[in-house]
C-alpha cells in the first residue's frame, strides 16, 4: 500500500483526480494494444469520465439507477458518444448477473460502495471482479473515515465491519448523503479488496482523506 501518498481531491472526489489518470491511461494502452477496450462507470453521474473513456475509443457501460436513464441518456447524448456509451439501469446494491460488455477491462466505481455495509461491500467488489477479465482492472474511490465527514460520524469508533451510520446531519446535508454510510481508512480499502479476492496494486489517500485502490482480476 502506497500508505504515506496524498493525491488533491475534493470531499466527494469530483472532478479529474490521479484515480482517473491511471484509468484513463490504462485505458488508452488497451485501446492501443487491442482496439476493442470495454470499460464499466458506477455510478454513471454526470458522465464525465464515461465521455473520457469513450474519447479514448473505448465501448463504455454505465450503471445507476432506473429513476437516472433520462438525466444519464440525455448527457450521453449531449457528450455526442451515443454510439459507445450505453446505460444499465442497476447500482452496486443490485447488480445484474450480466452486463452489457462483459467481461470488462476496467472497472470503475465511484462511492457507491459506501452505501452498504462492509460484507455486503465485499461481496460487490467480489461480483465485480467476475465481470472483469482475467488481468482486468478495478478502480475503487471511496468516502475516508479521516475526511471530514467523519466528523461527528456515530460510528468512527467500529470496526468497519460494524461500521454503518449516518453522517452528522450538517455534513448530511451539506453533501447530499442520505442514508448509512460505511467509511473507510484506507486499509480498510485494502482488506476489502483483498478479500474479495482481488490482487491489491495500490492504495492512495486524498488531502482531503478519502481513499482510492487499484485492483486487478488474478
Amino acid at each position: 500500500m502506497d500508505m504515506m501518498k496524498h493525491i488533491n481531491a475534493n470531499p466527494l472526489e469530483t472532478g479529474n483526480d490521479e484515480l482517473e489518470r491511471y484509468a484513463l491511461e490504462e485505458c488508452f494502452k488497451r485501446q492501443r494494444s487491442d482496439h476493442r477496450a470495454s470499460v464499466l462507470v458506477l455510478p454513471a453521474g454526470g458522465c464525465e469520465l464515461a465521455t473520457k473513456f469513450a474519447r479514448c475509443g473505448a465501448s463504455v457501460v454505465v450503471c445507476d439507477s432506473p429513476a437516472s436513464r433520462q438525466d444519464v441518456e440525455r448527457r450521453v447524448l449531449t457528450s455526442g458518444f451515443r454510439d459507445q456509451i450505453e446505460f444499465a439501469p442497476c447500482d452496486c446494491a443490485a447488480l445484474p448477473e450480466d452486463l452489457p460488455g462483459e467481461p470488462f477491462d476496467i472497472i470503475f466505481v465511484r462511492r457507491g460502495l459506501c452505501g452498504l455495509p462492509y460484507e455486503d461491500a465485499r461481496k460487490v467488489v467480489r461480483q465485480l471482479l467476475l465481470k472483469l477479465r482475467i488481468g482486468g482492472k478495478l478502480y475503487v474511490s471511496i468516502l475516508g473515515l479521516h475526511s471530514e465527514l467523519g466528523r461527528g460520524y456515530a460510528d468512527l469508533e467500529q470496526r468497519v465491519e460494524k461500521r454503518h451510520a449516518p453522517l452528522a446531519p450538517a455534513l448530511a446535508q451539506r453533501y447530499g448523503i442520505e442514508g448509512p454510510v460505511c467509511l473507510y481508512s484506507e486499509r480498510n480499502l485494502f482488506m476489502l479488496l483483498l478479500e474479495a479476492g482481488a490482487s491489491v496494486l495500490r492504495t492512495m489517500t486524498t488531502t482531503y482523506g478519502n481513499v482510492k485502490g487499484v485492483a486487478v482480476r488474478v
